[in-house]
Order: C-alpha cells, then structure tokens, then sequence
C-alpha cells in the first residue's frame, strides 16, 4: 500500500505487502524487502536498504546508504546517519569467548533518537526515547540503553551491558561486556574499562568475566581505567588518569595510580 505524496525516485525496489505512508520520501536505490512498513513522512537517503518485516514509525530519517537489518523497530522522529548498520546479528571470531547466536529478538530503537553516521547497532538490543549515539561508535548485542542516555562518537559499548536513563559516555571511551551502569552516571572521554583478570588464559576465567557496576550518579574523569568486577559506590568521584582496583565509598573524591579516597565530595556537587 502507498499513501498520499508519496515520492519514489528511480531504481528503487519494493517487495511485497509493503506499507509507505503518506508523504514519505524515497531517494534513488533504496530497498525495501518483504513486510515493511514506512511511517507517516519517513525520509529515506540514497541506497538505504531495509530488511525484511522493518518498521520505520513516523518521521524518521535514514541517511544515505544506511542498512536496517531485518525485524528492527524505529520510534517516532529518530534520526539515522549515514552509512550505519542498525540491527545487524553478531558475528563473532573464531577464538572469541562469546558464540555466534541466532536467538536475539530485533532491535528496537525508541522516539526521536540520534544515531550518527557509520555507527553499529546490533539487534538483541534496546535504546530507550531520546538516546543519542555519536557518529562511528558501536553497541553491541543484549544491550538496554535508558531514556536519553549520550554514548559519544567512537566509544563502543560491548555485548550484555546495562546503562540507565540521562547517563553520559563520552567520545572513545570503551564499555567492557557485562557491566552495570545505573543512572545519571558521567563517563568523561577515553576511560577504560575491563573485565577479565586472566587476560584470555585458563578455562576458569569464564567463570569470573564480569565487567564493573557503576552506580547511581557517579562520575569518572577522561583517561581512567577500571578494573574487572570492581563497584563505583553511587556519587563517587573518580579523577582523570586514576586506576581503580577496589571497590570504592559512596560520596568520595578517589584519585592516583592506584587511586585511594582523599576527601568528600562537595555537597553542592551531589544529586
């Protein structure tokens, strides 16, 4: 089915029962494959192919040459970038701890997001209303992103990792897998993050991957480096450059290599 001013430019290919809603714009070469359905004044770039059973809802924009990879749902006023691979499986190395799967639910992006150019989503994951993903940055499989939460560009965000509502990564920082981020958190640029003390040997490491928990409204400076299954107490203020090997007291100013607690934090500073 397609709606009113409806525009199609050439060479574009359009599989069967799909729905383009009224006023929705199509550029040269997209592709639209069985079972799609696009929303109310979509706008779609040159060469933006969607898989089969996509749903793009109303108002979203998808840049040219973006792929929207099979059963991923797109909320209302998102923006896409260009050259971005939203929903694709994972496809792990031969050598790598995490398997190949096939079980994943699609992903599902929520209204008015921003996802930047050349950026990968994989699908088992959600991103909750208004979440921002910076230009080239990765998030990975089996990820929950809350509402309005920053990943900045280059940062990569690994599979099974849990970030809440208004927190904020910044550019290239690195978000092991299995980890907890709770809300309001402030991830400053370049902070590290790890999660196997084994380092690849031994079979018993599996038993003990864990990424850091980082809790409500704590804050790491640029350049830090947190080591595997540690716990940032909520309102802990870590400074930039700091090692963090211990779990650490809510409230408190950590800083050095390694870093141990020199003070409070500043009342006026706490939410």
């Amino acid at each position: 089915m397609i709606g009113k001013k409806v525009s199609i430019a050439p060479f574009c290919v359009i599989g069967e029962n799909v729905v383009i809603e009224d006023g929705a714009i199509l550029e040269p070469g997209c592709v639209l494959a069985d079972g799609v359905k696009v929303g109310k004044d979509v706008k779609l770039g040159c060469h933006v192919t969607l898989g089969n059973q996509v749903v793009l809802e109303a108002g979203v924009t998808a840049g040219d040459h973006t792929a929207v990879y099979p059963g991923t749902v797109i909320g209302e006023g998102t923006f896409v970038g260009s050259n971005s691979s939203i929903g694709r499986p994972p496809r792990a190395a031969a050598t790598s701890t995490v398997k190949n799967t096939e079980d994943l639910l699609p992903l599902t992006v929520g209204k008015k997001c921003t996802i930047g150019c050349s950026s990968v989503i994989y699908s088992g994951t959600e991103l909750g209303d208004g979440v921002f993903i910076g230009d080239r940055a990765l998030v990975r499989e089996r990820c929950t992103l809350g509402e309005k939460v920053v990943v900045g560009s280059g940062s990569a965000v690994e599979n099974n990792t849990r970030i809440g509502s208004f927190t904020k990564i910044q550019t290239g920082s690195y978000i092991t897998a299995y980890m907890e981020i709770e809300e309001n958190v402030f991830i400053a640029p370049m902070v590290t993050t790890t999660n196997d003390n084994y380092m690849g040997r031994t079979e018993k490491r599996f038993k003990h991957i864990k990424g850091a928990v980082i809790r409500r409204a704590a804050r790491i400076g640029g350049g830090a480096i947190l080591l595997p299954g540690i716990e940032v107490a909520e309102e802990t203020f870590v400074a930039a450059g700091s090692l963090i090997t211990k779990d650490t007291v809510a409230g408190k100013v950590y800083k050095g290599f390694p870093a141990k607690a020199v003070r409070d934090v500043p009342e006026d500073e706490l939410i």
